[in-house]
């Protein structure tokens, strides 16, 4: 009986999953068909019909012709707010419901080998770096590894020096999962789905199923971003809309404070800078006002890893600090500077839309801002150590042998 009832959940659950991954597949095609459809069928009716329309047809037409040109622009800024807030919402649940699901999936697949790898792989700054940036690829978040940075620095696996390497190489792979975003693979998603639910239900053992989670939940996450980019379509001849971005585009330091308050919501700058890659491909959000965007979500990722600290010691206090401190100047620079960082993007991404030009100019930005403080983490390190020094405890869990910051 019991095992009866554990096969009846379990296909309940596959059906269940099953419906959605249809629904989402099918429903887009649908419709677009049976609009086509009904579009091709002949109006059925007496010639006094016929006729009648063709007199309301001419009417209209009239009535067009005689409309002022302020009254034609009004009905285009006309917009159902509410039904474009309430679908712009549910890709935004949908979206950061399969990054979640995503994070959670590459985490139980990798949690144990991505310490293992920030313990063994952090023998020098340049090694934290590649370390930190091949991590925060596969997890998907920079955010986890931080946390999960800080938690080693806490138990005295890793040293706080040793720590400030992976700090920066995290930023560098928020960059490379951004420029995954900005690739044109909407068409193959439905593959990986149907792949990840086969993974999930037929699937034999942990890792396997994870690996379904996680297809799964990157399908997910490219249905919800089309389904934001779908929504926020009539926003392109709404002209306050158009008048904000210009106000953001002109002004980076107003731009950054959007992207570091929307960030700070949603708790993932990934989520943020591939949401504005999304809209920036659709012609929705300028360069300049992607690059504020993306520089406040640098800014808005610090708050989760900041509030990771509470409770941990000084050593995981200081690495918290430092990856603020680090995105706040690196950030403050990056605004000063933007109209060179756009001129920088436009040169080096040739023709590419303006989607995978923000994805360029956020590669290039934290690229430079690692080579421009990597030389200097010896430096830093000491002065942080003085700023927030140990205690009693903390010095407890260090680790025996802490390896020099200036190999």
């Amino acid at each position: 009986m019991l095992f009866k009832k554990k096969l009846n959940s379990q296909v309940l659950k596959f059906l269940s999953i099953s419906l959605l991954v249809a629904a989402l597949i099918v429903s887009p095609s649908l419709s677009n068909r049976t609009l086509q459809l009904f579009s091709g069928l002949p109006v059925i009716g007496s010639s006094v019909q016929t006729s009648t329309l063709a007199q309301t047809k001419t009417n209209f037409k009239i009535a067009q012709a005689s409309t002022p040109v302020s009254e034609e622009a009004n009905e285009k800024e006309a917009i159902d707010f509410f039904a474009m807030t309430m679908s712009a919402l549910a890709g935004l649940v949908l979206f950061i419901y399969g990054v979640t699901r995503l994070s959670e999936g590459l985490e139980d697949m990798g949690s144990d080998r991505m310490k293992n790898l920030l313990a063994k792989c952090t023998t020098n700054r340049f090694a934290g770096v590649a370390t930190g940036t091949v991590a925060t690829t596969l997890l998907e978040s920079s955010s986890v590894t931080i946390i999960m940075v800080i938690a080693m620095v806490s138990a005295g696996v890793l040293t706080f020096v040793q720590s400030l390497g992976v700090v920066l190489g995290s930023n560098i792979g928020t960059a490379v999962g951004a420029q995954i975003i900005s690739l044109d693979i909407n068409k193959y998603v439905p593959i990986l789905m149907f792949a990840g639910l086969l993974l999930l239900f037929v699937g034999k053992g942990r890792t396997l199923k994870n690996l379904g989670i996680v297809l799964l939940g990157f399908g997910l996450m490219f249905y919800g971003l089309e389904a934001i980019d779908e929504a926020m379509k009539p926003f392109r001849e709404y002209q306050p809309f158009i008048d904000l971005m210009q106000t953001l585009a002109q002004n980076p330091l107003l731009g950054a404070v959007v992207g570091a308050i929307f960030t700070v919501i949603i708790q993932s700058s990934s989520a943020t800078v591939a949401i504005v890659i999304t809209l920036a491909g659709s012609g929705l959000i300028s360069l300049p006002a992607g690059i504020a965007i993306m520089l406040g979500a640098e800014i808005g990722t610090c708050a989760d890893t900041l509030v990771a600290t509470i409770g941990r010691g000084r050593p995981a206090l200081r690495t918290g600090v430092f990856h603020l401190l680090f995105n706040l100047v690196s950030v403050a620079l990056g605004i000063l500077f933007t109209p060179l960082l756009v001129q920088l993007v436009l040169a080096i991404s040739g023709g590419a839309g303006v989607g995978r030009q923000v994805a360029n100019a956020q590669i290039v930005f934290n690229l430079v801002g690692v080579v421009a403080v990597i030389f200097f983490l010896p430096v830093i390190a000491r002065l942080l150590e003085k700023l927030i020094p140990d205690v009693a405890g903390d010095r407890q869990l260090q680790p025996e042998v802490a390896l020099p910051a200036s190999r």
